[in-house]
């Protein structure tokens, strides 16, 4: 739904290319957040603030997945 996305885009989750609504486009990646964003929601029932921040968190984790990856196989 249209609401949805603006809700989205107006919390910050995601960051549309476009100046006006009507403009707006998506990376996949955003997609993605988009997508994972309403798993959260309808899975653990968590509101757009709670939806932001597990994002992030889950995004930072990912990264230090991969940064220690690198790590342990350049040794």
């Amino acid at each position: 739904h249209s609401e949805c996305i603006v809700e989205l885009v107006n919390e910050g989750v995601l960051d549309p290319i476009g100046n006006h609504q009507e403009q707006w486009r998506f990376s996949g990646p955003s997609l993605q957040r988009a997508h994972a964003a309403m798993r959260l929601e309808r899975d653990l029932g968590l509101n757009l603030a709670g939806i932001a921040l597990a994002l992030d968190l889950i995004e930072e984790l990912e990264g230090l997945r991969q940064r220690l990856y690198r790590l342990e196989t350049d040794e």
